[in-house]
């Protein structure tokens, strides 16, 4: 009788606990109806991409065989590969937007599948239209908020085709050709939406106060980086032995080598042909640095730094080529407020 009773109570408990975890669930998900994307899924999330990726490769189809049936028709062409590359970006931050919970593969395949998109537009441009240079742009706005000079910065350039972007690298203001150097640079708000570039350093210690638009880093030995909030993208090639503390949106590193890099970055760092490298949170100071993060939309710490996308490495495991850095070996917050602006700059 007694064996009854418990068992009966403990029918009982199971129950009510099973009601409990009802309720909670069906609160999610009311609640998850409201705040939540329609595909925030992984499956459905998949399921949208291969679509859209369906999709802009009938549109390639289509621009081709317009070429092929009137290759005096250019202009037509032109419309419709600008129009595929909209897809490609709107598709690139559909995938940025909801990282957050996707698995690291599928972020990683879907960063890569954009890039391959890319490359195929590209392709079909110089085969179709090859007398004007085909380049991703975002649309037009009368007032450039934070959100849209990133995106307008990561589709200027990518990593897997910086090397061939030399104008931009040769036009843009920055450090150029400099050994055992210090180098400062404090940006005022009317050099907010430039460019700068640091090419060709060796054994250089480089500061740059202030808000700017991109940044593109090319062949480094021994250096040692350390910038203020970049509204758009960092993009970084061809370093070695050196360490970096940056803060920008986007930033994407390729053929980088034992290499150390403190971040406040909004997306997923894409590395690319890497080995050797690190990562931790940010840990540059400078007086008004709170305000120019907040003014450039990186005021929050996303832990990013931790979330590194390899293009090279596409398993569901580890990548071989990062990892963190204990926060025993963390260097000192590195504060410049008192160091001034010396000339040497190209």
């Amino acid at each position: 009788m007694i064996a009854q009773k418990k068992h009966a109570a403990m029918l009982e408990r199971l129950s009510n606990n099973h009601q409990s975890r009802l309720q909670q669930s069906a609160a999610r998900r009311t609640a998850a109806d409201f705040s939540s994307p329609s595909f925030e899924s992984v499956q459905s999330f998949l399921s949208l991409f291969s679509d859209a990726k369906r999709s802009v490769e009938a549109d390639l189809h289509r621009c081709r065989a317009i070429a092929a049936a009137d290759p005096n028709a250019k202009s037509q062409i032109k419309l419709e590969l600008d129009k595929v590359s909209a897809s490609i970006s709107d598709l690139e931050k559909i995938v940025s937007e909801h990282s957050y919970f996707l698995p690291p593969y599928e972020v990683r395949s879907s960063l890569k599948t954009i890039e391959e998109l890319k490359e195929m537009v590209e392709s079909a441009n110089a085969e179709i239209a090859p007398r004007k240079k085909f380049t991703f742009k975002s649309k037009a706005s009368s007032k450039k908020e934070p959100a849209a000079l990133a995106k307008e910065s990561e589709q200027f350039i990518t990593v897997s085709n910086a090397a061939s972007q030399n104008i931009s690298l040769l036009d843009s203001p920055g450090f150029r050709n400099k050994q055992g150097e210090i180098l400062i640079k404090r940006f005022r708000v009317s050099e907010s939406e430039g460019d700068f570039s640091i090419v060709d350093l060796d054994s250089c210690d480089v500061y740059l106060k202030g808000r700017f638009r991109a940044l593109f880093i090319h062949r480094l030995s021994n250096c040692r980086i350390f910038t203020g909030p970049v509204l758009g993208s960092i993009l970084i090639e061809d370093v070695n032995n050196c360490l970096f503390m940056l803060a920008s949106h986007q930033i994407r590193i390729h053929q980088a080598r034992k290499c150390d890099f403190y971040l406040r970055v909004r997306s997923r760092p894409i590395i690319e042909d890497c080995s050797g490298l690190r990562f931790a949170p940010y840990r540059f100071l400078y007086e008004g640095i709170d305000k120019d993060l907040s003014d450039s939309g990186l005021e929050e710490e996303t832990r990013n730094w931790a979330n590194v996308d390899d293009f090279r490495w596409l398993r569901a495991v580890q990548s071989p080529n990062w990892c963190l850095i204990p926060e025993e070996e963390f260097v000192a917050v590195r504060n410049v407020s008192e160091l001034e602006e010396k000339s040497g700059g190209t």
